[in-house]
């Protein structure tokens, strides 16, 4: 690692940083709407993106920075148990083909800002409808504050904050200029912000994975070395190997799994998803974003470079930044920086974003202020997410990132606890509200304690998000885990409370709700007046 700054890269660095900061002011007038004072205009974009924007946003919002970070590190340090992220993008754009139409037509047919609205709209609880929000909030925070750490890992690399006796507040000063920039242009310019940057972010990402994927490889001697040099280490350790051993399938399966359930349960998601304008648009896009996956099992193959080229870091998340410092020379390493950079804004963008909606619509509205306007509504969003913000930077500043990994995870299993109601809503009536929640509140209790219970060689509890399946005996997912459990007190529940009659609540979606496209003959198109004339 360099001792002093890496003037070139830094510069290369600031150069982009300060493009995607025009930009993101400068999206307050993309596509401006008459009216921007209401939650479909700045929470969404209008609900205007077509097929190429919404893949470029989608893109973004799920192939983070901490992504970037992440995957090589898991490879770096774990081996090819690192690799669950592959088969899990590839399973999930099957699974989301099958329901994210139908939650676009009914939330574009009723209005619906967040995935708790429809839960409402659906279900008739406000109770169940809270449970929602508050878990997405919950999970995002955590998800954030991640983002912040991708930046941090690629200014250490660069030497930027000076070294660990510096003071608090030089050493973290780009971290915070850096967070002020993001805060100020997402309340300025809402969703429009992250789409018009996701251009940059995915295109800086493409050119980086494709130079290094064939530059790096020619430095090191060929994958033939690069893998060789991987499976010394792992056996070295007593790993086994570069392939993951037995007793580690059951944990690997569970994971991808378990992930791929979770992944658009998240706000972040389904905020991107909503904002396009046709149900068709969605069903394209996931027809086209496994190219991301290519790229992420491309991106995960990083990790074993950084062994073959020697990389030593004590903090697994610098190892691909200091791989790129390493072998590129130093502008090219300041591109790739800067895509690690950019892609930590984009997502940090839309999460923030995502997360003040349900806040807004789902607690605000709901609980302190139902007469609520729809200029009141996107004034407190936009306040909110800046607490967001606020928050997820002070998890950053105050916390060991050994810490803000492991909250993740668990804000992985929280999310996943949502599904039932969401997706189970979106085929069928027959849950009742009171199972929904109950299951709910057993799974995200199971699975908290369960996590609690795991220890790491850092850390007492929240030390990883694998444990013994009970009836199975293998080591798996917490929460797939979980899931389960949530399912079945689901299904139980409900049958019990049909049995003795327990009130429903009222459904106000219809079944060609769910099939509904913009612009259909006989569709009425219930959105607020701002959204309507956009959407015209």
């Amino acid at each position: 690692m360099n001792d002093g700054v890496n003037g070139v890269a830094l510069a290369v660095f600031i150069f982009f940083f300060l493009a995607v900061t025009v930009m993101g002011f400068l999206a307050a007038r993309w596509r401006k709407a008459d009216d921007e004072h209401s939650l479909d205009e700045w929470g969404l974009g209008g609900r205007s993106f077509g097929t190429w924007v919404t893949w470029f946003l989608l893109g973004g919002d799920l192939y983070t920075a901490y992504t970037f970070v992440a995957v090589p590190a898991a490879i770096y340090a774990a081996g090819a148990a690192g690799f669950f992220a592959v088969p899990y993008t590839i399973l999930v754009y099957p699974l989301i083909f099958t329901f994210l139409p139908r939650l676009w037509s009914v939330s574009h047919k009723h209005g619906y800002v967040t995935t708790s609205d429809f839960v409402r709209g659906r279900f008739g609880s406000k109770s169940l409808s809270l449970a929602v929000a508050v878990t997405g909030i919950l999970a995002t925070m955590p998800y954030i504050a991640l983002q912040l750490v991708g930046i941090q890992a690629v200014l250490d690399v660069m030497g930027v904050g000076g070294g660990e006796g510096t003071n608090w507040f030089i050493k973290d000063l780009p971290l915070l200029i850096a967070f002020g920039v993001l805060a100020a242009y997402t309340y300025s310019s809402g969703l429009r912000a992250p789409a018009l940057i996701a251009f940059v972010k995915d295109t800086l990402i493409y050119i980086v994975i494709a130079v290094a994927i064939i530059y790096i490889p020619i430095k090191l001697g060929g994958f033939d070395e690069i893998f060789k040099a991987a499976n010394d280490k792992y056996t070295a350790a007593g790993a086994g190997g570069a392939i993951p051993a037995e007793a580690g399938q059951w944990t690997y399966a569970t994971l991808a799994l378990g992930s791929a359930l979770a992944l658009f349960m998240y706000p972040h998601s389904i905020t991107a998803t909503l904002s396009s304008r046709s149900r068709e648009v969605i069903r394209r896009n996931t027809t086209i974003l496994p190219l991301y996956s290519l790229m992420l099992g491309l991106l995960a193959l990083l990790g074993f470079m950084a062994i073959a080229a020697g990389v030593k870091v004590t903090n697994g998340q610098l190892a691909i930044p200091q791989l790129f410092e390493n072998m590129f020379p130093d502008w090219f390493a300041g591109v790739a920086f800067a895509a690690i950079g950019i892609g930590a804004l984009v997502p940090a963008a839309i999460m923030s974003i995502a997360a003040a909606n349900l806040f807004t619509r789902n607690i605000y509205k709901d609980f302190i202020k139902p007469d609520a306007t729809p200029q009141q509504e996107t004034k407190v969003s936009k306040l909110v997410s800046l607490l967001v913000k606020v928050g997820a930077l002070a998890f950053v500043l105050t916390m060991d990132k050994t810490v803000a990994i492991n909250f993740q995870l668990l804000g992985g299993i929280w999310i996943l606890q949502t599904f039932p109601a969401l997706v189970g809503g979106l085929f069928t009536r027959w849950f009742h509200r009171w199972a929904l929640l109950g299951g709910w509140a057993v799974g995200m209790l199971y699975g908290t304690l369960a996590a609690y219970g795991v220890a790491s060689p850092t850390q007492k509890h929240f030390g990883g998000s694998s444990k013994e399946i009970p009836g199975i005996g293998e080591i798996g997912y917490i929460g797939l885990t979980a899931f389960v459990l949530n399912v079945v007190v689901t299904v139980v529940l409900t049958f019990a409370l049909r049995a003795f009659k327990a009130p429903d609540g009222v459904d106000e979606t219809s079944p060609e709700d769910y099939t509904a496209d913009a612009g259909e003959p006989g569709v009425t198109v219930e959105l607020p007046p701002a959204a309507a004339g956009a959407a015209h």
